[in-house]
């Protein structure tokens, strides 16, 4: 079946959208080499949009991006391929990403990074504790830590989910692995990924100095409903 105009324009729309948020990631040094990953949920549809494999993020171009199914299966619209599919493999971590959004349907992006702080606790199998407003503001709480799972199937998206069902935090420590965070759409995971590793930094430096204090449970829940439903415009 030959896939609609607007379907073909909103598939263009995020292809550019994943492209861009890519240089964040190198923006705020969450990524090397090719390390990492962004995807976005295709909106309506079981479709979503990834970075391709082993591609520097110098050379990413919008028509890269690979558009697969939500089980990670590249796709095209018709036999003649008119969604322009690259003839690229998806990121390896694909499988996660897909088992999140088959999973959470809230969720309309996931990022992946190795970031250095955030991995550095991931690498303890520690949760990062909430002892800055700031957490409270974006997190709710604690950053979790997931199970540890191997790359190459949908184990590591189990863990994510598992581990963020019972938690407010868009990000999870997946361990000995990195951070994966989720948002209403990617530009809100690429937000999650910096702020992880921000306070994953802080967090570490102020327990170089001592003992972080903890925030009262009460009042990180009021700085999370005020920042989740008053801040901002």
């Amino acid at each position: 079946m030959s896939a609609g105009t607007g379907l073909l324009e909103t598939i263009a729309r995020v292809r550019d959208e994943v492209c861009a948020l890519h240089a964040e990631l190198t923006r705020y040094e969450l990524v090397v080499w090719t390390a990492g990953n962004v995807s976005a949920r295709v909106p309506g549809q079981e479709l979503m949009v990834i970075k391709p494999s082993g591609v520097s993020y110098q050379d990413l171009s919008p028509d890269q991006m690979v558009v697969t199914d939500l089980y990670g299966v590249p796709v095209d619209g018709d036999a003649q391929g008119e969604w322009g599919n690259p003839p690229l493999s998806p990121s390896s971590d694909t499988a996660a990403h897909a088992y999140v959004y088959r999973h959470m349907p809230e969720v309309g992006g996931v990022v992946h990074t190795h970031s250095t702080y955030a991995t550095a606790w991931a690498a303890r199998g520690e949760a990062i504790p909430c002892v800055l407003t700031m957490m409270s503001d974006e997190f709710g709480g604690s950053i979790p830590v997931g199970p540890f799972a191997l790359i190459g199937d949908d184990s590591i998206g189990h863990g994510i989910v598992e581990t963020l069902k019972n938690s407010n935090s868009p990000a999870v420590l997946m361990q000995n692995h990195g951070p994966f965070t989720v948002g209403k759409d990617a530009k809100s995971a690429v937000k999650a990924a910096v702020m992880c590793e921000e306070v994953a930094r802080t967090v570490h430096i102020a327990r170089q100095l001592g003992e972080p204090l903890a925030i009262d449970q009460g009042h990180i829940d009021s700085l999370y409903a005020r920042y989740q439903n008053v801040y901002g415009q």
